[in-house]
This record gives structure tokens, sequence and C-alpha cells, in this order.
């Protein structure tokens, strides 16, 4: 593929890329207007969020085989017309039954679309210097991508409709998919492979039933039985699915995939970054719009320096350097510097702290946390051989999804149940009410932020120890020593 080409080729990959993480977190904002036009109830209206995130994060792994099989360019430009007009659905729902059916057909298509760009992105640019630029741009779309979802929830949702933070996603998936028929090669495909048909049903199972029960534990609690039910299977059925990908002919999801020590490393951060990640946006948001009292669009415009920091980061830093030092003296520093943003942002108060600790925080928690995320999405991919790189894509995209329901899940638990006990143990006779039920929500906000310090430091320590490669791997590399592939059916 000619230079010129390459480069607007990552063009529509990273719009792609966009529209899936914007996904994730635009309809936040929107929501309380949703909730309202379309009458939905307090217990039912996380099905918005939930909907979605249960069908993306559990069919991640079957939508990264059937790009390898079927091709990852005809699996891309199928998940980007599905989406979009998953989103028209959504966008024109009537109801709320209609809506979450739609927000779970965006999650289908993009379980199909997500490991498709991934792996597009790493079969196009193996040449050591342009994957450093190339991973440097996406780095700071899979960081930048929800902070731009809540900026662009808050404009679209005071200025227009909540609508119309579903209807966005139609032009965006428009303009890539005739960006992907003009410059993305059809890409190989393996007409003798078989579908491992047991190891989907498991695999989408047990990643369906984990995510649906980390999503049910924010409303229902930890000890809620359909919600421990559901952890519990779901680890059981992953591990059948281990047990029978060593056993499978055509194997879901390659064992040498998950073997590399690289990769594991680049898994599990990628995994604790996202807990940490995804929940912090969810308190920030809370606060500034719930405490400090800012609007949706105010509160958006607040992200913007965390959003710089983060194309700083993955495009001024981590590419400069992913080619010229170890993966983990990029990945360790960048881990530490955003858990440090982490411990200012845990200070806030209920005076206004936007200057002297969120902002601050912000800048710090981008550049570190997108410098390791960078090199986490080089290491995952660039040992794999080109035929198993939408499993590689899948399971990437597979970690960055649980760790989001995990940190959203867990640190709404942690704190809810802080906020509660703060109530509690200072409620008094004469105590202004309003005053004592901000304190107590910020002080909830504050400790589980800390927790989601723990899980940054708790990946840097992983990284520090688990990944060792002097310099990050390539497909061409992994293609010279990679065995022929199996060409047998189960």
């Amino acid at each position: 593929m000619a230079d010129n080409r390459r480069w607007w080729a990552l063009v529509v990959i990273a719009l792609a890329q966009l529209m899936v993480v914007l996904d994730m977190t635009i309809v936040n904002i929107a929501l309380p207007s949703a909730q309202a036009d379309l009458n939905m109830s307090d217990g039912n209206r996380q099905w918005v969020i939930t909907a979605y995130t249960l069908a993306f994060g559990g069919l991640l792994l079957l939508g990264g085989r059937v790009a390898d099989l079927v091709g990852r360019r005809k699996t891309f430009v199928i998940g980007l017309l599905g989406f979009a007009a998953a989103s028209a659905l959504g966008g024109a729902a009537g109801s709320s039954a209609m809506l979450f059916g739609a927000r779970a057909l965006q999650g289908v298509f993009a379980a199909l679309l997500a490991p498709s760009a991934l792996s597009l992105l790493a079969t196009t640019f193996t040449d050591p210097k342009d994957r450093g630029k190339a991973f440097g741009i996406f780095g700071a779309i899979i960081g930048a991508g929800a902070a731009v979802g809540l900026l662009a929830g808050g404009f679209l949702t005071q200025y227009l409709n909540w609508r119309w933070c579903l209807y966005v996603n139609i032009p965006i998936a428009l303009v890539a998919f005739f960006g992907a028929l003009a410059l993305l090669t059809p890409g190989e495909r393996h007409p003798d492979a078989r579908l491992d048909v047991p190891g989907a049903v498991l695999g989408s199972a047990g990643m369906l039933s984990l995510v649906y029960g980390f999503s049910e534990a924010e409303s229902r609690g930890w000890r809620d039985g359909l919600v421990l039910g559901m952890l519990a299977g779901g680890v059981v059925l992953l591990v059948a699915f281990g047990w029978w990908q060593t056993r499978a002919r055509v194997p879901l999801l390659p064992m040498s995939v998950v073997k590399d020590r690289q990769r594991i490393g680049a898994f599990l951060t990628v995994l604790l970054v996202t807990v940490g990640m995804f929940g912090v946006f969810l308190f920030l948001t809370y606060y500034l719009q719930g405490v400090l009292g800012w609007s949706p669009l105010k509160t958006g415009v607040a992200y913007l320096p965390m959003t710089v920091a983060m194309v700083v980061g993955s495009t001024q830093i981590a590419a400069r350097l992913l080619n010229r030092v170890p993966p983990r003296v990029v990945i360790v520093p960048g881990l530490l510097l955003a858990a440090g943003g982490l411990a200012v942002i845990a200070q806030v108060g209920v005076e206004p702290a936007y200057a002297s600790h969120v902002l601050p925080g912000m800048l710090m928690l981008g550049l570190g946390m997108s410098s390791a995320m960078m090199t986490s999405v080089s290491l995952a991919t660039g040992s794999v051989a080109p035929r198993d790189s939408g499993a590689a894509s899948a399971t990437f995209n597979t970690a960055q999804q649980v760790g989001g329901s995990i940190g959203t899940a867990l640190l709404n638990t942690i704190a809810a149940t802080v906020t509660a006990r703060y109530l509690t143990a200072h409620a008094a006779p004469g105590v202004d009410k309003g005053l004592l039920a901000a304190k107590a929500t910020v002080h909830g906000f504050n400790v589980a932020t800390w927790w989601a310090m723990a899980a940054l430091l708790l990946a840097a320590l992983i990284a520090g120890v688990v990944v060792n490669a002097k310099r990050a791997p390539t497909p061409q590399s992994a293609e010279k020593r990679a065995p022929e592939p199996v060409d047998s059916a189960l």
C-alpha cells in the first residue's frame, strides 16, 4: 500500500474506533433527558448502558475470529453499516424497549467493528517507525474517546436533543464506510478454516454472564443472588472455554495469543487501567454537575485539557519512545504519573476545586494513561501473526470492556457504600442536610478514586514485572516464526 494511502487508511480506521469508544460514554450525559422523554423508571434506565456493554463485551471474541475467517475489511464495513443502522433505530426510539434493543444491536456490531479496526491497523503498519506513529494516534483515540464522548454528549444534549447522541454516529459511519471501500485492502481470508462453534458458545456465554453480573452489581449490590450467580457462572464458563481451546483443532482463541508474556502483560495492564479510568470519568461528571452545579456542556468542556494531554502523551511521548526504549520504560512511569493524578483528584471537597485539583489531576492522568495505553496496544498486537490478529485484537478489546464494566460496578458500589456510612455517622439535629449530602457524596467519590489509584499502581507493578521485551514487537517478526495454521474442521 502506498505511503499516503496507508495514512488515509489510518484516518478511516481511527474514525471507526472513535465512534465505538465515543458510544461508551456519549449516552451517559444524555441519559437523564432520554429517561424523562421515554418515561423510563430509575430501575430500568441502566439498560441504556448495560444493553450496549453486555452485547459488546460478550461477543468480542466471536467478532474477532469472524474477522479472521471472513476477512477484516468485509467485517469492518459490515460493522460500520450495522452500527449506523442501529444508531438510527435508537435515535428514533419511541419507547424504552426500542431504545434498549437498539443499544444491544449497537453492541453486536461494535463487537465486529472494534477487533476488525485494530487488526487492520496492526497489519497495515508493520514498519517499526510508521507503526509507532500510527499506534500513537490510535492510542490517543482510545484514551481520549471517552472524554470526547462526554464533551459531545453535553453539547448535543444541551443544544439539540438527546437523540442526536445516537444520530451523530450515522455520518461518521458513512464516511468511514466509503473510505474503507476506497482505501483498505480486502485483507486475508482463510476459507479452509472453521469457526469453533463450542468455543464461540462457551466464550460468548461466559463473557455475557460476567459483564451482566458486573453491570447488575451497581444497582443490586454485590451480595445479590443473581449477581453472584452470573459472576460464578461466567467464571465457570470461561474456565470451560479455556479448557476447550487447548483441545479444539481450530480454536476460537489460539493459545499462542494468550501464552505470550508480553501480551499477557498488555492485557492485564489495559484491564486494570480501564477499571480506574471509567469509574473516575463517571465520578468527575457527577462531581462537576451534581456538586458544583455545572451544565452538561461546561462539564464536557472541562474534559478538553485531559483530551489534549492524552493526544500529547500518545503521539509525542509514547510514539517517539516506542522503538527506542523497552516498553515497560514507557508503561510503568506513565501509570505512576496517572496514579499521581488520581491522588490529586481524590482530595477535592464540596467547594470548587477545578483549577487546584481537578485540572492538574486530569493533565497527569491524561499524559500518563495515554502513554501506557498506546504502548500496550502495540504489545498486544505486535507479535501476533496476521492470520490471528483479529483474535488478539478482540482479546485486547475484551480486556478493555471487562475492565470498564468492573470499574463502573465496583467503584460505584464502593462510593455508594461509603456515602451511606458517612451520612449515618454525621447525621445530627440541626445539620444542614443539603451540605451533609454533598459532603457525603464527595467523600464517597474520593474513597473510590483512591481505589482506582490502587488499580493503576497494581497495573504498574504487573507491567514492570511481566513485560520484559527490549523493544515493541512487529507482525513481520511474528509471521517469520509462526507455524502454518491447521486447516481442519472440528
